[in-house]
């Protein structure tokens, strides 16, 4: 039994004797609870939601025939099917607030999934496998366990009466995973925006890490994302035989241009987030190590102290300021020519607050060559500032999770991918990556081959999710 089962159970045994109930009922109540749970999931991971054989369509409708089978009003449950993309439905749900005042909460999960190629897995990725205390699928993590959850708990709510004082949204939708082709919260926000208006969001981004023995080590809250943005580097001179070469080389001046990004640091430039993630994170090392952090999370550190930790980790270094580097290069038309035009792919992750023009404008200073065109490759997204470490926001984490983990720290900390909560966060919905999942040292196998899930984690984010959601929204 997991440890969150451990400590609901008991509460729920109590309040059953005190109105005359047995403690077997209410353990078989919850077992019943389980089982159906594992129904919902397993039905979800199994309908496949892939970009090229799937169809999130299909995965919202049957999740919407659980909530309406669980008593919910149809025009409380729609699943919205854009024109032109029949196969990327999104579902959205409310259960209406008591206080008309008070904003609403929005739950955010993607029903979409990275494609996998079952003749790479081990398993069929579209077939729920438990193994080894494991269970395996694509979207195991990534983004189905917690819409899973998010579905259950709507529907244990409906089962216990429950009326929250703020209005519930729940919103799983399509193209997280896929953005350039669709993606569901920004049709959302354009053509339905009531649907996901709220005061704040909780969306995947924050997991929970456990160590090599599966031991919980800490628990992490998403708060803010960097901004992703590539730009083109491009080289050009008038070529001509190689055996007469001149000092005009595109090839030449491109790969100095690209050696000096290579050596540039942006300065440090931390948000609220990432300082409290550097000293919240100080009591779990020791040493040098310990003292760098703790002086980063406090405001004291000098310059060699930035510099050890972000030699130490690249995760570390990715929290401390914008990073850019090199990832695609090309150029030359011909073995026996020189190179009439070169060009690069440089990749940044911005740090919140920072906005693309001022990146390209310092990657201008730093190549510091006139002949060298530094150009946006495609159109900037959203460029929106860092939620704010709201202790709204994380007081009921921190009462939950020392609960559920007594002694596990809870750590705010900064996205370097991308989720859709930057959208959100751009439309003026600060939202906050607080999954409950713990995950492996290794990741657990997402965006790649074989993700997997422990059960004991899937089964306490489940838990841990249904009681922070009543926590928020008030009774």
């Amino acid at each position: 039994m997991s440890r969150a089962r451990r400590h609901t159970v008991p509460l729920l045994v109590l309040a059953a004797l005190a109105q005359g109930g047995s403690a077997a009922a209410v353990d078989d109540a919850a077992r019943a609870r389980e089982v159906r749970f594992q129904a919902i999931y397993r039905e979800l991971v199994e309908t496949d939601t892939s970009l090229s054989n799937g169809s999130c369509t299909l995965a919202a409708q049957r999740m919407a025939a659980r909530l309406l089978e669980a008593g919910y009003a149809k025009a409380d449950v729609r699943v919205v099917v854009p024109p032109g993309f029949p196969l990327q439905g999104n579902l959205v749900a409310r259960i209406p607030g008591t206080d008309a005042k008070r904003p609403a909460i929005l739950l955010l999960a993607h029903l979409d999934v990275v494609e996998a190629k079952a003749a790479d897995w081990k398993r069929d990725p579209f077939k729920l496998m438990e193994e080894g205390g494991y269970i395996h699928a694509r979207g195991a993590v990534d983004d189905k366990a917690m819409a899973a959850s998010f579905v259950d708990a709507f529907i244990r709510y409906r089962e216990e009466a429950f009326r929250p004082a703020r209005t519930l949204k729940l919103a799983l939708t399509c193209g997280e995973e896929t953005d350039s082709v669709f993606n569901g919260v920004q049709y959302l926000l354009a053509n339905e925006p009531d649907a996901l208006a709220a005061g704040f969001a909780v969306n995947e981004g924050g997991s929970g890490r456990l160590d090599g023995h599966g031991r919980p080590v800490s628990f992490g809250v998403q708060v803010g994302e960097k901004i992703y943005q590539d730009f083109t580097l491009a080289a050009t001179s008038p070529g001509g035989h190689s055996a007469r070469p001149t000092d005009d080389n595109a090839i030449g001046r491109l790969a100095a241009a690209v050696v000096r990004i290579d050596g540039y640091r942006f300065p440090v430039n931390m948000t609220a987030a990432t300082q409290a993630f550097f000293r919240r994170s100080a009591t779990q090392y020791d040493g040098q190590t310990a003292r760098d952090l703790a002086a980063i999370g406090s405001a004291t550190a000098d310059a060699f102290a930035f510099a050890r930790v972000a030699a130490a980790d690249p995760l570390w270094n990715a929290f401390l300021r914008t990073t850019c580097i090199a990832t695609l290069i090309s150029g030359g038309h011909a073995e026996n020519a020189q190179p009439q035009h070169a060009e690069a792919n440089v990749n940044c992750r911005i740090m919140p607050g920072e906005s693309v023009e001022a990146v390209r404008s310092r990657l201008v200073e730093v190549v510091a060559d006139p002949k060298i065109d530094i150009t946006l490759a495609d159109a900037p997204g959203p460029q929106p500032a860092a939620p704010p470490l709201d202790a709204r926001i994380m007081q009921p984490v921190e009462a939950i999770v020392a609960d559920m983990w007594p002694g596990v720290p809870v750590i705010p900390s900064l996205s370097s991918g991308a989720t859709d909560g930057r959208f959100l966060n751009a439309a003026g919905i600060p939202t906050y990556g607080i999954s409950g999942v713990f995950r492996d040292p290794d990741g657990n196998g997402v965006h790649g081959l074989d993700e997997r899930i422990r059960v004991t984690s899937l089964h306490d984010a489940r838990v841990f999710l249904y009681r922070l959601v009543k926590a928020y929204a008030g009774e």
